[in-house]
């Protein structure tokens, strides 16, 4: 398979990963300028742009780029390992190392009313749609068609049918307590950028506190964003969908929530 086959596919299932292009070479070296190389984030390789120490630099360099989200130019010279070279071929190598843009995942667990406006509204927004739930009739592509992938799972299960990373966005629309208390657990161990559940206070501090009583640890419990979206009198399903998102994105960007219009009365 290529390698341009298998970025694909990555993209497709929203999978980190880097690719290392040699850009320029000067002399002897191990591969030609435009060989390529796929870095995973476990730090395992496909393809290769020479081998031995270089690469094995290379790949830690990838890893470095997966978690931070950058770009990276390396030079290598193959004269003297005793001064820090990879090779003793003679010659030099630029490396561009990029990191797989994947679109950001919204993980919508519950597929009811709110949970098909969130599903409606990720796909609008470009996000990777996973759409999760424990009832048959509701996790089927026929009932939510624009997510990406429909999983049909005991909700504490979750965890092992999902791959979860620092992009994630994970949204509880469930339909009680107990489903909650029972799936949260496994996932708040995870990297996610954002969990949310939704309901009144109320219903958090209860689930809270029975996911302090089955051991959760307090830190754990204060990542979890609940009520969650922002306040904008939602009431319909959809407008509740979109206070969750803008929440979502500003957590994303890095926003304040704050509104953007001039206050005359500041003036």
């Amino acid at each position: 398979m290529s390698l341009y086959r298998r970025i694909s596919e990555l993209e497709g299932r929203g999978e980190q990963a880097a690719l290392a292009t040699v850009i320029r070479t000067q002399g002897s070296v191990p591969r030609h300028a435009g060989s390529k190389m796929i870095v995973y984030a476990n730090g395992t390789a496909e393809g290769t742009i020479g081998g031995g120490e270089m690469e094995s630099r290379v790949i830690q360099v990838g890893i470095e780029a997966i978690e931070e989200g950058s770009t990276k130019l390396l030079h290598y010279d193959f004269r003297d390992p005793s001064e820090g070279d990879v090779g003793v071929c003679g010659g030099e190598m630029e490396v561009f190392v990029e990191p797989i843009k994947i679109p950001p995942k919204l993980v919508v667990v519950g597929a009811g009313h709110v949970g098909q406006s969130l599903v409606h509204l990720g796909h609008w927004l470009g996000y990777h749609v996973v759409a999760c739930d424990d009832r048959e009739e509701f996790a089927s592509k026929t009932y939510i068609p624009e997510a990406d992938e429909v999983i049909h799972c005991e909700l504490k299960q979750l965890s092992e049918h999902i791959e979860v990373h620092a992009n994630t966005f994970i949204v509880f629309t469930t339909r009680g307590v107990d489903i909650d208390v029972e799936a949260l657990p496994a996932l708040l161990k995870s990297p996610a950028a954002y969990i949310g559940v939704i309901g009144s206070r109320r219903r958090w501090e209860t689930t809270a506190n029975a996911l302090r009583e089955s051991g959760v640890a307090e830190e754990s419990i204060r990542n979890v964003t609940s009520p969650m979206g922002l306040e904008i009198n939602a009431e319909t399903p959809e407008e509740i969908a979109v206070s969750i998102f803008a929440e979502i994105i500003k957590v994303q960007k890095g926003g304040t929530g704050r509104s953007m219009g001039h206050d005359p009365k500041m003036e």
